[in-house]
């Protein structure tokens, strides 16, 4: 029924400005003012991501955005150098001392923005 239909991914954050600075600033992408009161974040995706103020935002328990790099230590370190600060697990997504989970699949590591959401790096391979 939606097969053939646009879509686009969205989240909320509890201030704009806020999440404007870390996006456009640390994150380095483009940010633009969207409808309604929202920012449009565009990535190497053909559709752009929304972010929106909610008041009472909470955070979400699970990754809500995910970036493709070539090359994940160094981008690990160029986001360190930017102030960003990685998750570190333990358990099955036990994380090394550079917060980068080297198990089964992809290398991935997790940091999260102003909000308090979750975004990770995977390595593309």
């Amino acid at each position: 029924m939606l097969s053939n239909n646009e879509s686009f991914s969205s989240f909320s954050v509890n201030d704009l400005a806020k999440a404007k600075e870390f996006y456009s600033q640390t994150l380095r992408l483009k940010v633009s003012k969207g409808t309604m009161g929202t920012l449009s974040l565009q990535t190497g995706g053909a559709q752009p991501i929304v972010i929106y103020p909610k008041a009472d935002h909470i955070p979400a328990t699970f990754t809500v955005l995910n970036f493709y790099v070539d090359d994940i230590v160094e981008t690990v370190k160029q986001l360190v150098g930017r102030g960003v600060p990685f998750e570190h697990y333990e358990g099955d997504l036990k994380t090394d001392e550079q917060g980068i989970f080297r198990g089964d699949g992809p290398l991935i590591a997790w940091f999260k923005d102003p909000a308090g959401n979750i975004l990770s790096v995977i390595e593309k391979k």
